[in-house]
């Protein structure tokens, strides 16, 4: 992945669900981590990248009370790794004014963490503190983290929290900005313009040079609806399924809703029994490419 290619990978976390007000609990505020005036618990992490390759890092007791942002990664996509990017490359850059920097990733299998974030290495800021959690996909116990979130990020100063923000689908243009903010009331100085911000700009012009991805709300909200018949849901399957296979950009997007909705462990909250049928089935059926599908038997 190139770092020119960071805008476009917008993967739409539960888009069917959100766009149309149909994600349970939507209205209610995520909590995951630590709340503002709460403490910031010491924990450990194992390094990744030079000269902390393989060492335990403790990002809290390095801070000793400093400003510090902290970077938990729970799903890796372009719109996780794209906030990382550009947040972590501000705070890098604001290090001389005594802000420490933490990046933390988060997966049951550290070995295969490690390995990720070697692969996208190029993607990420250089010189940026960055760990895997020897605590799994959970992270630090007290910390409560939310595993329903992509991002939480966590600001703070003299050992307590300052700004908290569980993201599901993290927007530099609407999130960001608020980070910033945080991140300045504890570190000082003035809140950056997001154009200002380096490599802003060029992502912004790849996002707007890229095509939108597909609308898939008016496919998938009928699929979904509580009050749905099997034959409602039959009908709108039908209509996914036929989309999915003249269209590849449809497939890879159904299939990314629906392994993201399966792996969740809030199935049950989409939908019919109907239709959570067909959402194992996509996710499972759907995840590798149409060259990988099983040939189909010839009459």
């Amino acid at each position: 992945m190139r770092r020119s290619d960071l805008a476009g990978w917008m993967v739409p976390w539960l888009v069917l669900a959100m766009a149309g007000g149909l994600l349970p609990g939507a209205e209610d505020k995520l909590f995951s981590g630590p709340q503002v005036g709460e403490r910031l618990v010491r924990f450990k992490v194992r390094g990744v990248f030079d000269q902390d390759a393989g060492k335990d890092l403790d990002f809290v007791a390095a801070a000793d009370g400093k400003p510090i942002v902290l970077i938990f990664v729970h799903d890796v996509n372009r719109q996780s790794v794209s906030m990382v990017r550009i947040l972590s490359e501000y705070t890098l850059g604001r290090a001389k004014d005594g802000l420490v920097t933490g990046v933390v990733w988060l997966d049951e299998d550290a070995t295969a963490a490690e390995n990720q974030l070697k692969r996208i290495r190029h993607a990420l800021t250089p010189k940026v503190p960055t760990g895997v959690s020897v605590e799994g996909r959970e992270g630090p116990g007290s910390y409560g983290l939310n595993r329903n979130v992509m991002l939480t990020i966590l600001v703070g100063k003299d050992g307590l929290v300052a700004g908290n923000f569980a993201l599901v689908q993290p927007s530099l243009q609407v999130d960001l900005p608020k980070i910033l903010e945080s991140v300045v009331s504890v570190a000082g100085g003035s809140v950056p313009k997001l154009e200002e911000l380096p490599g802003m700009r060029e992502m912004m012009r790849n996002m707007s040079s890229r095509e939108e991805a597909p609308n898939l709300r008016p496919l998938m909200a009928p699929l979904i609806r509580r009050e749905a018949s099997d034959e409602d849901v039959d009908r709108a399957a039908k209509a996914i399924e036929e989309r999915v296979e003249k269209d590849e950009a449809v497939r890879k997007e159904i299939a990314r809703i629906a392994n993201t909705i399966v792996d969740s462990g809030k199935l049950e909250n989409y939908g019919t029994a109907r239709a959570q049928e067909y959402l194992r089935k996509w996710a499972k059926e759907l995840r590798k490419g149409p060259t990988e599908r099983p040939a189909e038997k010839k009459q």
